[in-house]
């Protein structure tokens, strides 16, 4: 009874620990975030393209597709000032564990286990801003489905840094049905090289 008793108490301050540091994270990603309106662009984008993929009128496509291309021109340079900004985190706020389940304090006993969210941000927006600075896409089939890559690998490793990658995957799941594995192999070569480099364990 009594080893059940401390396994509670341990499983309990486990839990309150993990609580309060990721209400932390989330706040202070949110401070950056809440001064723009990257997740409700992306939303429109991503119904646009839908939209626009389901078209049978070419006139009215090229239409959708302008429009879209204004969103996308949106969301990049938001995203570049976001990360711009995010940039002036302390390192000690801005070190995100690697292991797949959270842990109390992870980040500061295990620092070489880490990678640096600021760092990731800032790959992000230059995949993004890449990917949307293209003029004239071979096709905008793969235009769009690129981009859309790029904004939900972005927007995993957001959750990433405020849960875990286990629960970031999980979302992506439950709200793309996209693995993580998918998401990393659909971006850029160049996103995709810089983003492994950053995230997986140093061998």
């Amino acid at each position: 009874m009594d080893i059940f008793l401390i396994a509670v108490f341990i499983a309990t301050g486990v839990y309150l620990l993990n609580t309060q540091e990721q209400r932390k994270r989330i706040a202070l990603l949110a401070s950056h975030l809440g001064q723009y309106q990257i997740e409700k662009r992306m939303e429109t984008l991503t119904e646009g393209y839908l939209r626009a993929l389901g078209e049978t009128d070419p006139q009215r496509q090229a239409q959708i597709w302008q429009l879209l291309r204004n969103t996308e021109l949106q969301i990049s340079e938001q995203f570049s000032r976001f990360a711009a900004g995010f940039a002036a985190v302390e390192e000690a706020e801005a070190r995100v564990s690697r292991w797949a389940v959270p842990l109390p304090l992870a980040t500061r006993l295990f620092p070489r286990a880490t990678f640096d969210m600021r760092q990731a941000l800032a790959l992000h927006a230059q995949g993004i801003a890449r990917q949307v600075a293209d003029p004239a896409p071979a096709s905008l089939r793969d235009h769009a489905f690129t981009l859309s890559a790029e904004l939900f690998l972005m927007q995993h490793t957001c959750h990433w840094f405020c849960k875990s990658k286990a629960i970031a995957t999980a979302r992506m799941l439950a709200r793309h049905q996209t693995p993580h594995a998918q998401l990393v192999a659909s971006v850029s070569p160049e996103t995709r090289r810089a983003y492994l480099a950053l995230v997986q364990e140093n061998s």
